[in-house]
Formats: structure tokens, C-alpha cells, sequence
């Protein structure tokens, strides 16, 4: 393996362990930051709505300006928004400091994730496919490894701010690596809004994107607040340190199937079919969810089980919307940001339920989410349906 490959592994890796696990902590910590500075459950759905939508922004700036300014520098910025954003973060002592550089963060993970993906078409041309699920897999490990690691900070008194403290230098460090490595050009893509416009007259491909939006809805509502609403509960003989903890195992659990999921779900697929996979696990997402949440107190690892449920839900949707159409890339642009916005907006509802109703009630929300995700999957099975019933008739 030659040195270019090496650096870009090594910056791919580390990147992506990290995106996993602030992906799957932001919950844990959120459940934290409220009671350290003050924050509402309304405020926190706040946090969210913002931080969504920074990563959002970023995403869909970030390939012109890789184009327009170059990999190396995309990734700089993305790198240096992180370090800032994290490290003001961990300083925050008010609501309005912490809402402020957490969208910066936001922005940061935008930039990064788009700008290091674009690194493995360029630098892995006969076998993207393949470095792309490896690359999912690290990402899938650091949601796993960082729950466990932050619970091992908490048993030695150390609070949610010197994690973020902590990942600021660890990334800053990776900006050292990215000044001097060798990086690759990736081919220049653009967002071609008309090839969208033609899209979306494809009555299966909007079916596509609105289950896409409530699947990251259900997903980013269940991620952020479970923490929050299983603390909330008054469970016998239970300190609040105690049901941190527990939390945190359960999302590290959760993390666990999901990973696993994720890796099998190409077999899965293959052998089940795409439409009838999503159906099957729409149907798993709803009972798995609603279950846990009616044994919360007894039972709290029946929650591990919805990562096994959404695990192969996002791949398989977008696999089959990219079916629908022979624009699929400028497409599928586009129902990564429609989905991004929908996740925006489940955190700032959850948030805004919770507060005036209760975290239990706030909880809730997901599980709405998911049944009218199911619905779009029972709509999207009935086109497949229609289809071979018409292809029928046209045999006859």
C-alpha cells in the first residue's frame, strides 16, 4: 500500500469513528447539559433544529466549494469548525453560548462527512462500493465505543466537557495530517436542480423521499431523546447517575445491532428483495419501538432491539429511490437534504412536547414517526404490486 492510500485511511478512519460516535452521544450529553447550564427540553429541541440544520447547509455547499477551492481545503474548514465549535462548546456556561458554537460544530460534521466521502471514489475507483460499507463500518464502531467510553469519564468524575474538550484536540491533531498529506482530486459533481425537478414527477421516488424524512425523523428523535425520557422515569431504588448509565448502555447496544444490521443487510436484501426488506423492518421498527416504550421501566434493553429494526431502513429506501430514476445522484442530493431537514425538525417538536407535556408524552413522537413511515412502506410495496399486476395484464 503506497503512502497516499495510508494518509487517506488513516484520515478516513479517524473521521469517521468520530462522526459515529458524536452522532450517538449527542443524546447522552444533552440529557447532561441540561441540567449543568439550564437548558429546556424546548431549548434542547432547539439545539438540535440548529445543529441539523448546519449540517444540512454544509452539505449541500460543500461539494461546489470542494470543486471551487479544493479537497484539502474543504476539509481544513470542516476540520477546523469542529475543533472550534467543539471546544467553545465544552466552555459554554449559558443556553445561548452553547446553542451557538454546537452550530458550528453542526456545520463542521457537514463539511467533513461530505468532503471525506468524497475521497474514496477518487482514490478507490474499482472497489468504492466496498470501501464505502467499510467506511460505515468504522463509523458504526465509534457510535458503539463512545457511549462506553463517555460512562467510563462519568465513573472518574469527568463531565461531558472534557469529551468535547477532548475530541477538539484530537481532530485538531488530525489537521496536521491533512496540511501534509497527499490527497486525491475527486471528480467534480453537480447539483443539477433540473434532473431533480424530472425526479420528482415519479410517484415512487416521492414515496421514497417522504419515507426517508420520517425514517431520520423517528431515528434522530429516538437517538437525542431517549436518554432524556428514560432518566425522566421514576423507577424504584434508582439514582439519576444510575439510569445515566443505563442509558448509555442501551444507545451502545442499540449501536451494536444496528452495526450489525447495517453489514448484513446486503445478504438480507438479496434474499428478501428491497421492497419487501423495507416493509418487514418498518413492521419491526413499529413493534420493537412501541414495545420497549410499554416496558421502559422493566425491561429497558428492549430498546437495543429498534437498532436491529432501522439498521437496513435507510440503505434499502435510498437503493430503491435510486432505481426510480436514471438521474440518481443529483436525485438522491437532493433526499439527503429533504431528510436532513425532517430530522431538524423532529428534534425541535420532540423538544417543544417534552416541555409542555412531559418527556414521557415527548417520547411519544417517535413512534408516530415510525407508523407513518410504515404507511409510506406499505404504499411503495403496493407500486410493486400495480407494477407486476399491469406487466401481467400486458402478458395476457
Amino acid at each position: 500500500m503506497n503512502k497516499q492510500k495510508i494518509q487517506v485511511l488513516f484520515l478516513l478512519f479517524v473521521t469517521m469513528f468520530i462522526l459515529g460516535g458524536l452522532a450517538n452521544t449527542k443524546g447522552i450529553i444533552l440529557e447532561q447539559v441540561k441540567g449543568d447550564i439550564g437548558l429546556s427540553l424546548s431549548q434542547i429541541g432547539l439545539v438540535l433544529f440548529v445543529f441539523q440544520w448546519g449540517f444540512v447547509i454544509a452539505s449541500m455547499i460543500t461539494g461546489y466549494l470542494t470543486d471551487k477551492k479544493g479537497l484539502r481545503f474543504m476539509m481544513l474548514a470542516g476540520a477546523a469548525s469542529m475543533t472550534v465549535g467543539l471546544f467553545l462548546t465544552g466552555l459554554a456556561g449559558s443556553a445561548l453560548f452553547f446553542l451557538g458554537f454546537y452550530s458550528i460544530v453542526g456545520l463542521g460534521i457537514g463539511s467533513m462527512t461530505v468532503s471525506i466521502n468524497t475521497i474514496i471514489p477518487a482514490l478507490y475507483k474499482e472497489n468504492a462500493g466496498s470501501m464505502f460499507n467499510i467506511a460505515n463500518g468504522v463509523f458504526g464502531l465509534g457510535m458503539i465505543v463512545m457511549p462506553i467510553i463517555m460512562n467510563m469519564m462519568f465513573d472518574n468524575s469527568l463531565t461531558w466537557r472534557y469529551f468535547y474538550i477532548g475530541l477538539a484536540i484530537i481532530i485538531a491533531v488530525t489537521m496536521v495530517v491533512i496540511t501534509f498529506s497527499d490527497l486525491p482530486k475527486p471528480p467534480a459533481e453537480e447539483l443539477n436542480i433540473k434532473d431533480f425537478l424530472g425526479t420528482i414527477k415519479n410517484k415512487e421516488f416521492l414515496l421514497v423521499v417522504f419515507f426517508l424524512i420520517f425514517y431520520v425523523s423517528a431515528e434522530n428523535a429516538f437517538m437525542n431523546f431517549f436518554p432524556i425520557y428514560y432518566t425522566s422515569l421514576d423507577i424504584a431504588n434508582m439514582s439519576l447517575e444510575e439510569k445515566r448509565k443505563i442509558a448509555a448502555y442501551v444507545i451502545a447496544s442499540f449501536s451494536v445491532l444496528f452495526t450489525i444490521g447495517r453489514f448484513a443487510g446486503g445478504f438480507i436484501n438479496y434474499k428478501l428483495g428491497e421492497k419487501k426488506t423495507l416493509l418487514l423492518f418498518s413492521i419491526f421498527s413499529v413493534v420493537t419501538l412501541i414495545g420497549s416504550k410499554l416496558f421502559a421501566a422493566e425491561w429497558v434493553y428492549l430498546f437495543m432491539s429498534v437498532g436491529l429494526a432501522f439498521s437496513v431502513l435507510f440503505p434499502t429506501a435510498t437503493a430503491i429511490g435510486a432505481k426510480t430514476t436514471d438521474k440518481g445522484g443529483s436525485a438522491l442530493g437532493f433526499v439527503y437534504v429533504a431528510a436532513g431537514i425532517g430530522g431538524a425538525m423532529a428534534g425541535w417538536l420532540v423538544g417543544v412536547l417534552s416541555d409542555l407535556l412531559g418527556p414521557s408524552v415527548g417520547f411519544n413522537v417517535p413512534i408516530v414517526f415510525v407508523v407513518i413511515m410504515l404507511i409510506f412502506a406499505l404504499l411503495i410495496n403496493k407500486g410493486k404490486s400495480q407494477e407486476h399486476s399491469s406487466n401481467a395484464k400486458g402478458v395476457a
